[in-house]
This record gives structure tokens, sequence and C-alpha cells, in this order.
């Protein structure tokens, strides 16, 4: 497992982008370039758990490590969810248990600096190398057409 950064600058406040990150409406829309269909069923609560799905009702399970608005959230992940059946023991999904997935916004110059690490399993490196500059390319234009 290997942790990655991937970084942009958005010219929005850090509201704006985490509205964009985190709402109902929006969040389907950026993280549709991960998986058509994708969603998270979740009360942004810290401690809460996370569903991550897509249209088949495949993804992962998650909790909220942290989540202080406007700022930081954090995701460890559990397992995986397959046909809409959790499995935190076996598959695919344990390669990924104990992984952290974190989003830092800070404000520069004005205008917001979003910042994702994550823990990668080597498998998926070049998926999520090649598809997370895209998916931050999707939240910059959704932050930027609603200010």
């Amino acid at each position: 497992m290997e942790n990655k950064s991937f970084k942009i600058t958005i010219d929005a406040s850090r509201e704006t982008v985490w509205n964009v990150l985190w709402n109902d409406a929006t969040y389907p829309q950026w993280t549709s370039v991960f998986s058509e269909g994708s969603r998270a069923e979740t009360d942004w609560k810290k401690g809460s758990k996370v569903l991550f799905l897509d249209g088949k009702n495949d993804g992962m399970v998650s909790v909220i490590e942290a989540n202080t608005p406007n700022e930081y959230m954090s995701f460890k992940h559990l397992g995986e969810v397959k046909n809409g059946v959790e499995d935190l023991d076996s598959g695919a999904g344990k390669d990924w248990v104990g992984s952290l997935e974190n989003y830092t916004l800070k404000t520069a110059d004005g205008k917001t600096e979003l910042t994702i690490d994550m823990d990668i399993a080597d498998e998926y490196k070049d998926y999520f190398l090649k598809t997370w500059p895209k998916a931050l390319e999707k939240v910059k234009e959704l932050a930027e057409t609603r200010h």
C-alpha cells in the first residue's frame, strides 16, 4: 500500500468546495469519473458508516474518522460491498482494510487548495493516478460555476 497525494487549486471558497464534495446533488457528479452511478450513503458525521457505491451496488464500506467542516474529512476503509452486501473479511476489499482517504481544504491567495491523500493498494495505483486528476478537475468545474 502506498500513500499518494493529489492537489488542485480552485477559484472558490472552502465552503463552496466542501459543499461540492459532500452534497447529495454534486457528489454523484464528480465521482462519476470513477464509476457511473456513484453515490455515498451516509449522514457525513464523524464515526458514521459510509457506503461508497456504484450503479451496481458495488463499492467500499468505510467509517468517517474525522469531519472538520470546510477543512478536513477522513475516511477509513473497512471492506468492500458486492451487490449491496458488505464484506469485511474476504475478497478484494481486504486489501483496503485500514487504509485512509483524506481531504484537506486550505485557503491560498483567496482560492481553495484541495489535497487528497490516499493509501492505494498496488493493483489500483495506475487507475487512481489517472482518475484522481480528472475527478479533481470535475470538482473544480462544479465549484467555480457555483460562486
